[in-house]
């Protein structure tokens, strides 16, 4: 294990899982309040906040040092797609039961969007133990892009103090953040499903 770490967009994907987990551990212990309670403390939520968007945009960082170094690793690419599933879809997991965010995340949307990801894993899975990469095209990573804004803006909500005007932009953009996430979701699941077709057909002879 000591020389899968020995570069740091490995270490940076490690610590990416340790920043989600942490984040997990704060929404848990700290998320369950009602969106009415004024009177609250918004640091945990704020820590809920800055973690995520943190975690997200690390991925941009530990993507560029892998290719500036020609540090491209199995490990790496098995592992930071499986880093980015389980932050954003477990932060969802969270915001479909929590009392401020779940009438944004109906849980029939989290439930297509965590089949888009379970189908996708296993075409990928398919393609690649026939010796074809398969990497994430530009609309997989604009769904992820529109996923993390779907997450990020319900946290933000509630870890900052806004006016009236700005909160009511800000919850428009969250809802039309969550359905562009289940457009994007569907129509990238389709669009990979699609690029595999020939594989699927020669395998099937």
């Amino acid at each position: 294990m000591a020389g899968v770490f020995a570069h740091w967009p490995n270490r940076i994907t490690a610590l990416r899982f340790a920043g989600a987990a942490a984040l997990f551990v704060v929404l848990a212990r700290y998320g369950d309040f009602e969106p009415s309670a004024a009177e609250r403390d918004r640091t945990p939520m704020l820590v809920a906040f800055w973690l995520f968007l943190a975690v997200a945009l690390s991925d941009i960082l530990d993507g560029w040092l892998a290719r500036r170094g020609n540090l491209i690793t199995a490990f790496g690419r098995i592992a930071d797609p499986f880093v980015d599933k389980v932050l954003v879809m477990g932060a969802m997991i969270f915001l479909v039961v929590l009392p401020w965010s779940r009438e944004f995340f109906p849980p029939w949307l989290v439930v297509v969007v965590l089949s888009r990801e379970f189908l996708v894993t296993g075409v990928r899975g398919y393609v690649e133990s026939m010796g074809q990469a398969f990497p994430a095209d530009w609309f997989g990573k604009i769904k992820m892009l529109v996923q993390c804004w779907a997450v990020a803006i319900p946290i933000g909500l509630v870890a900052f103090e806004m006016g009236d005007t700005a909160r009511s932009f800000w919850r428009q953009l969250a809802w039309i953040t969550v359905a562009l996430t289940l457009i994007t979701s569907v129509g990238s699941g389709f669009s990979y499903v699609y690029k595999a077709r020939k594989l699927f057909a020669g395998g099937a002879r």
